[in-house]
């Protein structure tokens, strides 16, 4: 073989394995989720299968409170995927032209009374009215639906007026369980997805808030405009409602669509 031939094969192959190496570095640019933080546990369980599945698509997630997240999707934060723990804001979002998806409910959610200092198993929320309760936690009712949902059952409960001065809110609902933990409250009204943790568990156990004291924390995500055109987001939309994902959100308190 020639010399000059010998160069135009070695040139085309690197060309070509420059093309590949582009491609596999285009597919390696993680997808972003923007997920309400109550999914913490249950999406982390959910996004190792996922990872294992699907090694080729990474996938990097924040946490945080659901509406703040729709203002920043508004804003054009870039999301690919958005989860969020209540069903109002990606449709808001739909409706301003925002998804590239239908909203798909995911889940139901429910709140707990909720110590790290003592088993609330055996607390109500009239128990909140004890004086040793100095300082109760809920989240932003302002931005956080797990918060507004907490506000409700308490002015459903009559007690909103006698606690409000002992309230203290989180930025969210991860962070509002953050509250108890550290001290700064001595109960809260929290996710029962957070409070089904095992290693929160160990810790405790919750009261389950009747549900019929506010309105049913319906759920919902969407791919977001933003993330029309990544793959990544299809895929880990699909999965999301494989039954291993849907065990998962069982397995977490979580009541699903159509059961």
């Amino acid at each position: 073989m020639s010399h000059p031939f010998r160069r135009l094969l070695a040139g085309m192959a690197a060309f070509a394995l420059s093309l590949a190496l582009t491609a596999a570095q285009a597919s390696e640019a993680p997808m972003r989720i923007a997920a309400a933080s109550d999914l913490r546990f249950a999406l982390e369980e959910i996004l190792e299968i996922f990872a294992v599945d699907h090694p080729e698509h990474p996938v990097e997630v924040v946490y945080g409170s659901s509406g703040r997240f729709r203002s920043q999707i508004e804003n054009g934060a870039p999301f690919d995927l958005y989860f969020s723990a209540d069903i109002a804001y990606p449709r808001a979002l739909e409706e301003a032209g925002q998804a590239a998806s239908e909203v798909i409910p995911y889940a139901e959610g429910r709140i707990v009374l909720w110590s790290d200092g003592m088993d609330a198993s055996e607390l109500t929320l009239e128990s909140l009215s004890d004086e040793r309760f100095r300082r109760i936690a809920i989240a932003n009712p302002r931005h956080a639906p797990y918060g507004a949902r907490a506000r409700e059952a308490l002015i459903a409960s009559g007690l909103w007026e006698a606690l409000e001065p002992r309230l203290v809110f989180g930025e969210n609902i991860a962070h509002t369980m953050q509250l108890v933990q550290s001290g700064a409250a001595e109960v809260g009204i929290i996710a029962l997805a957070l409070a089904r943790n095992p290693a929160v568990l160990e810790r405790g156990g919750y009261h389950l808030i009747d549900d019929a004291l506010h309105v049913p924390l319906e759920q919902g995500f969407i791919i977001t405009r933003h993330g029309g055109d990544h793959p990544t987001a299809k895929l880990f939309a699909e999965a999301m409602q494989s039954p291993e994902a849907r065990d998962i959100m069982r397995a977490y308190g979580f009541v699903l669509p159509g059961e």
